[in-house]
This record gives structure tokens, sequence and C-alpha cells, in this order.
């Protein structure tokens, strides 16, 4: 791809982020979320792989900048597996931050740290079935925290809708949260989030501008971290991975593409650019 098909980001605030980072790219970092945003949406989340074309498009970008961090709610080592991050030449910059940043798994050591889980994870797994029976729902074990997915329910959305109020009651008596998505409720332990992770590695690296990639509710943290460094004066750029399902960060957002097709295309680009 030429660099000269470079998407131009909409709003002013974008623009000064996009030539932050092509402008000093070593000082850049690049925060993606996995499922939506490199890897397509399935019904089954097990089966979520990275787009095709994603680890071509990373391994040509992850040199060039500071560092490339995969920021997801998955067990970190289940993002490495599913997106065949491990032992890809040209990776040594990335770093996947598991569980909202409760996990880190850095690809030039193979290294994965993680604290103990918190035990309302395993109170709340015990009660779910006798909540969720008859709901059609699917519950997927994320070892740090569990999921209820709506997708294959009769009526998705009203199973969403139906669950949202019980599920929070019983993530408030253990001590967790819920954390919506498209068609999934998530319980998880409070106090990390996808902002709180991208703000603090960034300080980590010392960026000197940030681009993150989202699709979901749950990267609104991530997003509200980045309006948070712009306002300090350290440029960012907000990409939405194009949904019709959650419409919030296509609102929010600098740029918008369609889906891990887009996304894998714009940092396709941005190597290219970047030269």
């Amino acid at each position: 791809m030429s660099g000269a098909m470079l998407p131009t980001p909409t709003t002013k605030a974008g623009r000064e982020g996009l030539d932050a980072l092509l402008a000093r790219p070593g000082k850049a970092l690049i925060g993606l979320d996995f499922d939506g945003t490199l890897a397509p949406i399935v019904a089954d989340p097990e089966r979520a792989r990275a787009h095709p074309r994603a680890l071509p498009a990373l391994a040509a970008l992850a040199p060039k900048v500071a560092a490339v961090a995969v920021i997801t709610g998955r067990p970190a080592e289940v993002a490495v597996r599913n997106g065949g991050f491990a032992d890809v030449p040209g990776l040594e910059h990335l770093v996947v931050l598991g569980h909202y940043g409760a996990e880190r798994w850095d690809a030039r050591s193979g290294e994965l740290t993680a604290p103990e889980p918190h035990p309302g994870v395993a109170a709340v797994r015990a009660e779910l079935p006798g909540l969720l029976d008859g709901s059609g729902t699917w519950v997927e074990e994320k070892g740090r925290a569990v999921a209820v997915h709506t997708r294959r329910a009769a009526d998705p959305q009203a199973a969403f809708e139906a669950l949202r109020e019980p599920l929070t009651d019983l993530a408030a008596r253990h001590g967790l949260i819920v954390e919506p998505g498209r068609m999934v409720l998530e319980l998880r332990p409070p106090g990390m989030d996808k902002g709180v992770a991208l703000s603090g590695f960034a300080r980590e690296i010392g960026a000197e501008s940030v681009l993150y990639g989202g699709d979901d509710l749950g990267d609104l943290p991530a997003y509200s971290a980045v309006d948070t460094l712009r306002a300090a004066g350290t440029p960012g750029l907000l990409v939405c991975s194009g949904s019709d399902e959650v419409t919030e960060l296509r609102e929010r957002a600098d740029l918008v593409v369609d889906g891990p097709e887009g996304v894998v295309e714009l940092l396709a680009e941005l190597a290219n650019r970047i030269g």
C-alpha cells in the first residue's frame, strides 16, 4: 500500500496526534484492543483469531515506534495465542496487557507476569449456572474474570438487558464490577481498566504521542486516557474500528475505519509512511 493512502483524521486534535506520531515515531505508543479491532468478532470467542494481515502489519510497524501495546480484557496468554504474537520477528517492541492491564506479556522475553486472582471471581462462577439457566447465554471462562455472552440467545439484546441488573447485583455482592460490551457482560475485579493500563504504560516508556484503536464500550476508558494525555500536552489519535453496535466510540473517535480490515490497513500504511 502507498503511504499516500493514509486517511486523514476528522478532528484537529486527531490530525495533531497523527502528525506527532509521524514526526517522532520512535517516541510513539500504538495501543490496540484485540477482539473487534485486531480480530473480527465471532460468535464463539475461543475461535477469535487476528486478521490474517495483522501480524505482517504489526511486524512492519513495531520496530519503528516506541512500543505496541495490545490491551485486552482477555487473559494475556489467550491473546498471545489467538493473535499469534509469540516468536514473530519484528514484534520485539510488542507487549500484551491482559485482563485490562492486570497481566503483562512481553514479546522480547516471552515472560508473563500476573497477580493472584480475586476471590470474588470463583464465587460468582459458582452462582452463575442457577442465575443463567434457560437464558440461552454462554459463559466464557477468563481466569481472572467471567463473561456472559448473549449473542447466541434467541433475542440477544433482550437477554443482555434482562441480565444486566441481576449480574450487576451478583458482582457487587462479591466485590466485582460488570463491564458491558457487544452482547457480553463481564464480571471482573475493580481498579483496572484499559485507560489505567494505557496511561500507565505511556508513562513507563515516556511516550510523546499515543494512538489508541478500539471498538467496544470497554475501550472508552482508554479514549478518556488519551483525552487526558492530550490535555496535558501529549498528542493523541483515537481510532474506532467501525461498529454499528457501539456508537459511542464512533462519536468520540478522530478516525473511523472499517473494522479489523481497516485497522490492519491503517497500521500497514503507517509503517509505509514512516519508512
